[in-house]
């Protein structure tokens, strides 16, 4: 933009520069010192630190954002130019065009309803304010160029001025009626020639983001928003990523065509944009609540399995027992680190759990808890998803294909819970087979060939075809084909078996439930793992642990693998070389849970129960029998010590580790 336009214009812009000289001189210096003239630069600016320094330009900013947000851009070149004639003689700089400020509203007292609302609480009063939108990217569009500004003349007083394309009448420019001049006040031509040269041209993209289904109550439908990116915005989100947008909220209009109704649809002119997909795992974690972890297992330190099993009664509370079926649910949430080798190959760290069972067994109720535990969940089932659903779809908008996100790519980086699991026709269960092992999803669809990340968890439920059969095969009785079924690292497998004593306990349970005499000992636990700090146990030790094998762990689970490669001719699908994967994952898992940075004997034997517990091996364990009948046990470390003998007996490892 050309100075004089600049030096002349309003005090506003003057009043702007002085700030950013004052509080942003070095980021100023560093744009005069980068290399490249036609390069655009963002210039970040917290509106917490224009509101401290300048109050009334501050609100200006935030009422009138149109005006407000040029003038901002013309002050960062001015008051880079300024810095560059300092720099003049020490260092070599070079005078840039385009330098674009960047308003961060999160954290500053503008975080409140009215400016930061959902998407669907989007209405006119918003239209024309510093808006900030939270939410999902579900579809990411083509990059393309696009006219920004034109240079007009006026043939009567020579005046050059600025034209700027709507962005709402789809990049159309109207030309005022008369010349603009404030100089010569009394010229009021009519005629204006366009400057050779002058068209300024940007980078241009849409994006569509959806708000978190998390937030919203049930039978909500998830509302959408289209959101403009331009210059250095431009290609920062990919489809799933999470979102925090600012920028100013306009209508978009359709082409006038006569006698058709003129619609207006709702669009965010972004200012800036920050993913927030990394922030998520050390949110709300304070150094508190770590000391309190810290000290519940200081205080467990002779009895932990003690301690884990208080952990794991914080898991879905309102079912009663079902200690083998929370710790998988823990396992998996968890999860194990993941490993890259030399060649680069990735070995995933996420498990997958799968529950076979009776109905009224509670699948669902841990399906919804999962999803709850999470940070990032997406919770379908198998009637309502297809293929594309889950994976990606091709859509049309405005004559161009473009890519928007299914289930599992919206669930990267979290859990995907898919409820009735056997209702999906074949078809649809094969897309998941690369989601689940490769953790990515190739596509070429429509003349897009690409390949997206789902770094997921895969939870899934279903009940077996017809009664179980035990003499059968996992794969026969779910009609789950193999290569699908060895995925899972863990398959539980609910029975509702007539047990009179069983029966009993529920039925004494479900009903004291109302009453007030409770068992002191259950509501301390109770106390001790709410559900807030179960949620940060999880995510604290996901991020802080990444355990390593022992010697003694290797040689457990290196062991357990080579009898079950011996004695497994039934279920060769699932005693691949995947299962001695899903043997360390756990392992590490348990060490986690733990709350430990190495992976013992006790861990691997752990994981070797989960996967007997799963009853699609031939088990070595007599006594873990149905996972719906597994509670937790008055003194779980001699217990432990028992199944521990019986394992490594079985395993020939008695001698070598018992001395």
């Amino acid at each position: 933009m050309a100075s004089h336009e600049i030096d002349n214009s309003a005090p506003q812009v003057k009043a702007l520069a002085a700030f950013l000289i004052r509080r942003h001189s070095h980021e100023l210096r560093s744009i005069a010192l980068s290399p490249d003239p036609n390069l655009h630069y963002p210039l970040y600016v917290d509106f917490a630190e224009l509101l401290e320094d300048d109050p009334p330009l501050a609100q200006s900013v935030f009422s009138q954002p149109t005006e407000h947000l040029r003038f901002f851009d013309d002050a960062a070149v001015w008051a880079h130019r300024i810095v560059l004639g300092d720099l003049k003689g020490c260092e070599s700089g070079i005078e840039k065009k385009f330098i674009h400020v960047r308003i961060n509203i999160c954290g500053s007292p503008l975080e409140f309803p009215e400016t930061f609302p959902s998407i669907g609480s989007v209405r006119v009063k918003h239209r024309g304010i510093l808006l900030t939108l939270k939410g999902t990217v579900i579809r990411s569009g083509a990059i393309k160029m696009y006219e920004g500004e034109r240079w007009y003349i006026c043939k009567k007083c020579n005046h050059k001025f600025l034209v700027y394309p709507e962005l709402e009448a789809r990049n159309s420019i109207s030309l005022p009626s008369f010349c603009p001049s404030k100089r010569s006040k009394a010229c009021q031509g009519r005629k204006f020639e366009e400057l050779e040269d002058s068209i300024i041209r940007h980078d241009y993209q849409e994006i569509k983001i959806q708000e978190n289904t998390q937030v919203l109550g049930v039978g909500a439908i998830p509302r959408s928003i289209p959101i403009i990116l331009k210059d250095d915005l431009v290609d920062v989100v990919k489809a799933g990523d999470d979102v925090i947008a600012t920028g100013i909220l306009t209508a978009r209009w359709s082409p006038e065509l006569k006698g058709v109704r003129c619609d207006l649809d709702p669009i965010l002119i972004a200012n800036h944009v920050r993913r927030t997909n990394e922030l998520k795992s050390v949110i709300d974690i304070p150094d508190d609540v770590i000391m309190k972890f810290k000290q519940f297992w200081s205080d467990y330190e002779g009895t932990p399995l003690k301690g884990r099993n208080a952990i794991l009664q914080g898991i879905c509370p309102q079912v009663f027992g079902l200690f083998t079926v929370k710790l998988a649910v823990a396992l998996t949430l968890i999860g194990g680190v993941q490993h890259v080798d030399a060649s680069g190959t990735k070995v995933r760290g996420e498990s997958h759990l799968l529950l076979v069972g009776d109905p009224g067994t509670g699948k669902s109720q841990f399906l919804k808890f999962a999803a709850k535990l999470s940070n990032r969940s997406v919770i379908t089932t198998g009637l309502g998803s297809t293929s594309a659903g889950l994976t990606v779809t091709a859509v049309k908008d405005g004559g161009e294909w473009m890519l928007e996100a299914g289930a599992l790519v919206l669930a990267d980086g979290g859990i995907c819970c898919i409820d009735e699991f056997d209702s999906m026709r074949e078809h649809d269960r094969s897309t998941i087979h690369e989601a689940m092992e490769q953790q990515t999803i190739s596509v070429a669809k429509a003349g897009l060939v690409t390949t997206l990340s789902t770094r997921t968890i895969v939870f899934g439920a279903t009940n077996p075809k017809g009664h179980y059969d035990p003499a059968q095969s996992l794969s026969v009785n779910t009609t789950l084909s193999g290569p699908l079924l060895s995925r899972f690292d863990i398959v539980l497998v609910l029975l509702d078996t007539k047990n009179p004593e069983w029966d009993a306990v529920v039925s004494s349970h479900i009903l004291a439930e109302g009453e007030s005499d409770k068992d002191k000992h259950d509501e301390d636990l109770a106390n001790i793992w709410p559900f807030p700090m179960l949620q940060r146990y999880i995510h604290f030790v996901k991020g802080y642990f990444k355990p390593v094998l022992t010697k003694e762990a290797e040689k457990v689970i290196s062991s357990y693998y080579q009898l079950q490669r011996k004695s497994a001719t039934d279920n060769a699908a699932r005693t691949t070389v995947r299962m001695l994967e899903s043997l360390i994952r756990l392992a590490q898992a348990h060490a986690r849970l733990m709350f430990r940075n190495e992976v013992t004997r006790l861990d691997a034997i752990t994981a070797i129960l989960c996967i007997e517990s799963s009853m699609t091996t031939s088990a070595i364990v007599d006594s873990v029998g149905n996972a719906l009948h597994s509670n937790f046990a008055e003194n779980p470390d001699q217990e432990y010590t028992k199944q521990e003998r019986v394992i490594l007996g079985k395993l020939r490892l008695i001698d070598d580790l018992c001395r």
